[in-house]
C-alpha cells in the first residue's frame, strides 16, 4: 500500500487503496464500528454506503483492520526509537508517511533490538570506527589504518578488516534503500526453483515434474506453487528463490562504491558481497516466500469460496415429503423418509442385490405410506445401481428422481451436531437423512459440515487455515442472509450466521420457539433472552415467518421500513395484506412520494421488488438431471464418447465433472472452451449441468480426461 497525504485519515486512505468516494468508505467504517454486519449494511443501509455491494463492504472492514495493524504497529516502532533517544523529525516524518508494513519494518531495523551478531561482536571489540574509516572509501593504505586497531581481541591486520566488514555489512543490510533495490529486483526477475532432494525421487514421485524445476515467480500460478510448497514441507523438494546473483550485487554496488582508493572500495565491494548473500538475500527470499504463498493461499482461497458459494446456493428442492436411499447395493441401503420440514418420519433397510423382491415391496409400502413426492440417491458406491432398481419400481404415480452428492456426510452424521438433532439414531441413518434433507435444502444441511469437508476448493490443507476459515465462514453467512432464513423451523446452526445472532442467540431462539411455540411476528423476537435492540435491528430482516399475520413478516422488508408501507397502503386506501397480494395496486406506488432523510430511493426500490414477490427465494428452480445409462463404472467409458455431466468442482487448472462412474473426470482449462480461458469460473460453475466428451481413460493411474469442446 502506497502512502498516501492524508496518513492519519483512515477513511480517505481507505477510499485511496480501494478507489471509492470517501463518504462512502466513512459512513460504512461508522456503520462497522457501530456493530453492523456486511450482510445488513449491504441490504439495508445502501442511502449509506452509495449502494456498496457485500464484496466492496468487506474489502473495506479487511483494508480497515489491516490499516489498524498498521498504525498500531508505526505506534510501537516509533515508542521504541524515541525510548533509545534516536527518533529525530526526519524519521518521524518517514514512518509516519509509509503506508507500507515493509517499508516500516525496513525503517526499523536499524534500531531493533538485536541478538548477538557477527557486528555487534565486532562492535564490541572496538572496530566500528574502522568501519566508518573504510565506509567513507577515502583513505588508502587501510591496512596500516587496521595495524592500530589490534588488541587483546583483534589479533592480526585480517581479523581487525574482517569484523570491520562485519559491521559494514549490517550497515548495509539495514540501508532502506538497498533493501528496495533487491525488492524490486526480485519482484521482476526472481526464480522459484526446485529439485528433488537426494534418495526422495521413488517417495516423492507424484512431485515428479518438479524434481528439477524452474519459473519466473511472478508468473508461476498459484496452484503449482502450492503444490511446491507441499512437496517441501514433505522433505520431498528443495526450494529457493532469487534473481541473479551478478544483476543483484551489481545494484548494490551501484548504491555503495563510489570514487576513491581502491583498497578501501575493495573492502566495502567485499562486505556488499558478504552482506547480500548472508543478511540480503535470505531476508528477501524469506519475504517473497511468504508473500507469494501468501498470494497463492488468496487466490486458492477465492476459488474455494466461489464454488462454496455456488454450491450453498444450489437450487432446492423446498419442502416436499422425501423419501431418501444411502446407498450400499450388498451391504444394504439405508433408507428414512421425511416429512416436508425434513423431519424424520421413519427408516429401514433394503437389500437390493440379495433381497430384491422384499426391497421391492419395503419401497412402495413407504412411497404409499409416507405419501412421498421425491427420492433421493446418494452418489457415492453403488449408487447408479441403486438408481436402477428404483427406476425399475412401478409407484402407481410419476415420482422424480435426483441424485445428490454425498460428500461430508460421513463428516456429519458423526459430528456433535448430528448428535444433539438425532441421539437416538445411528451414524447410518444420520447419514441418510443428511442426504434427503440436501435435496430439500442444501444450504440449510450443508452450514452443518465444515466446508474444507464439502470437497470443492484446492490445496485447502496447505493454505493460511485462519484466513481459509474467515473466508468460508463470511461465504456462509453471505449466502445465509441472501436466501433468509425461516425462523420457525430453522436450526440452531443455520441461524447462528444470520446477521446479528450468533451461536449463543441462535440457541436462545431454538429454545424459547421449543418453550413457547411458533413465533407469531418478528417483534416476538425481543423477548428472546439476551436478544437486544440491536441483535435485532441486525437479523430481523433476514428472518421468515410463513403464514404470519403481518405478511410484511414474511418478507425481506426490514421491521424500521414497515411504516413507509403502511402509509403506502393507506393512501391508496387498503390493507398491507391487499398491497402485498395486488399487483394493480403496488403499480399504482410512486417511490419518490416516500423519500425521507433515511429512506431513500434504493430502500424504496427493494421494498417494492419485496411487495411483489415476498420471501421470494433467490435460488433457481431444481431441474431431474440423468446420467447416461450407458456408463456406471470407468470401464464402461470409451474414448469420444459425449457424455452429460455436473461439476464437481473447480480449480485454477480446469474443472472437474460427474459423469457417473464414481470418479469425477477433468476438464482441463485448455479443454473447456474454444476460445481461450484465463480462468475456469469464467466458464463453468459448480453444480452446473454440462456435456463432455471422453478424451483419454487411465484405469491404471485412476484418472479420466474430459473435453467441453464438442
Amino acid at each position: 500500500m502506497s502512502p498516501t497525504p492524508e496518513a492519519g485519515n483512515l477513511p480517505a486512505r481507505i477510499a485511496a487503496f480501494l478507489n471509492l468516494n470517501v463518504r462512502q468508505v466513512t459512513n460504512t467504517v461508522q456503520l462497522l464500528d457501530d456493530g453492523a454486519t456486511v450482510p445488513f449494511i449491504a441490504r439495508y443501509r445502501k442511502e449509506a454506503t452509495g449502494q456498496l455491494d457485500e464484496v466492496q463492504i468487506g474489502s473495506i472492514k479487511d483494508t480497515y483492520q489491516k490499516l489498524l495493524d498498521l498504525d498500531k504497529r508505526r505506534d510501537v516502532i516509533l515508542k521504541s526509537i524515541g525510548d533509545q533517544g534516536k527518533l529525530t523529525t526526519e524519521l518521524r516524518q518517514k514512518i509516519e508517511s509509509t503506508g507500507s508494513i515493509t517499508e516500516l519494518e525496513d525503517l526499523y531495523l536499524p534500531y531493533k533490538p538485536k541478538r548477538k551478531t557477527r557486528a555487534t561482536i565486532a562492535i564490541e571489540k572496538g572496530l566500528e570506527p574502522l568501519a566508518k574509516l573504510i565506509f567513507g572509501q577515502r583513505e588508502a593504505a587501510i591496512e596500516k589504518k587496521a595495524s592500530s586497531f589490534l588488541n587483546d581481541q583483534v589479533a592480526t591486520v585480517s581479523d581487525a578488516l574482517q569484523g570491520a566488514r562485519d559491521i559494514m555489512a549490517e550497515w548495509i543490510n539495514e540501508d532502506a534503500d538497498a533493501r528496495q533495490r533487491i525488492r524490486n529486483l526480485f519482484e521482476r526477475e526472481a526464480i522459484i526453483r526446485s529439485v528433488v532432494r537426494k534418495d526422495k525421487e521413488t517417495a516423492g514421485i507424484k512431485y515428479k515434474d518438479y524434481f528439477d524445476f524452474a519459473e519466473p515467480l511472478r508468473r508461476v500460478p498459484s496452484h503449482r506453487l502450492l503444490a511446491i510448497r507441499r512437496g517441501e514441507a514433505e522433505g520431498i523438494l528443495a526450494v529457493s528463490i532469487s534473481p541473479d546473483e551478478q544483476t543483484a550485487l551489481e545494484r548494490l554496488d551501484r548504491h555503495f562504491l563510489r570514487h576513491g582508493p581502491s583498497e578501501s572500495i575493495d573492502q566495502v565491494a567485499m562486505a556488499v558481497k558478504d552482506s547480500y548473500k548472508r543478511l540480503i538475500k535470505p531476508s528477501i527470499e524469506t519475504e517473497f516466500e511468504n508473500v507469494s504463498k501468501q498470494k497463492a493461499d488468496q487466490e486458492a482461497i477465492k476459488i474455494f469460496a466461489d464454488n462454496l458459494r455456488q454450491l450453498l446456493l444450489s437450487p432446492p428442492l423446498g419442502q416436499q415429503r422425501v423419501l431418501a436411499i444411502d446407498p450400499g447395493f450388498r451391504t444394504g441401503c439405508k433408507v428414512v423418509c421425511l416429512d416436508a420440514q425434513g423431519n424424520l418420519l421413519t427408516n429401514d433397510v433394503i437389500y437390493p442385490d440379495s433381497r430384491r423382491e422384499q426391497a421391492q415391496q419395503t419401497l412402495l409400502k413407504l412411497v404409499a405410506q409416507y405419501q412421498i413426492e421425491a427420492i433421493t440417491i446418494g452418489n457415492g458406491t453403488a449408487g447408479r445401481e441403486t438408481e436402477d432398481f428404483v427406476r425399475s419400481l412401478n409407484f402407481g404415480k410419476t415420482i422424480p428422481l435426483f441424485m445428490v452428492s454425498e460428500q461430508g456426510a460421513s463428516i456429519y452424521s458423526a459430528s456433535e451436531v448430528a448428535r444433539q438433532e438425532f441421539p437416538d439414531q445411528d451414524i447410518t441413518v444420520r447419514g441418510a437423512i443428511s442426504i434427503g434433507r440436501r435435496l430439500m435444502d442444501p444450504l440449510a444441511e450443508l452450514v452443518k459440515i465444515d466446508p474444507k469437508s464439502i470437497g470443492v476448493g484446492q490445496y485447502q490443507h496447505d493454505v493460511d487455515q485462519n484466513e481459509l476459515k474467515n473466508s468460508l465462514d463470511r461465504v456462509v453467512e453471505s449466502c445465509v442472509n441472501q436466501v433468509g432464513v425461516s425462523l420457525n423451523t430453522a436450526s440452531s446452526h443455520l441461524l447462528r450466521y444470520v446477521s446479528g445472532l450468533g451461536p449463543q442467540l441462535a440457541q436462545n431462539i431454538v429454545e424459547y420457539r421449543a418453550q413457547n411455540g411458533p413465533f407469531q411476528s418478528r417483534d416476538q423476537l425481543k423477548k428472546v433472552p439476551r436478544l437486544g435492540a440491536k441483535a435485532f435491528e441486525q437479523s430481523a430482516g433476514f428472518l421468515r415467518i410463513d403464514k404470519a399475520k403481518n405478511p410484511l413478516d414474511n418478507s425481506a422488508v426490514h421491521p424500521e421500513s414497515y411504516a413507509v408501507v403502511e402509509r403506502m397502503a393507506r393512501d391508496l386506501k387498503c390493507t398491507v395484506t391487499d398491497l402485498v397480494k395486488k399487483t394493480d395496486l403496488q403499480k399504482q406506488i410512486k417511490p419518490e412520494l416516500y423519500v425521507t432523510e433515511t429512506v431513500g430511493l434504493p430502500t424504496l426500490r427493494d421494498i417494492l421488488a419485496e411487495l411483489e414477490k415476498p420471501g421470494r427465494d433467490p435460488r433457481e428452480s431444481l431441474a431431474v438431471f440423468e446420467y447416461d445409462e450407458r456408463v456406471r463404472k470407468p470401464e464402461d467409458l470409451r474414448e469420444g464418447m459425449l457424455l452429460p455431466g455436473v461439476v464437481t468442482n473447480v480449480t485454477a487448472f480446469g474443472a472437474f465433472v460427474d459423469i457417473g462412474v464414481k470418479q469425477d473426470g477433468l476438464v482441463h482449462i485448455s479443454q473447456l472452451s474454444n476460445q481461450f480461458v484465463s480462468d475456469p469460473r469464467q466458464v463453468v460453475s459448480v453444480h452446473q449441468k454440462v456435456q463432455v466428451k471422453v478424451l483419454e481413460v487411465d484405469l491404471q493411474r485412476k484418472r479420466i480426461a474430459l473435453t467441453m469442446k464438442i
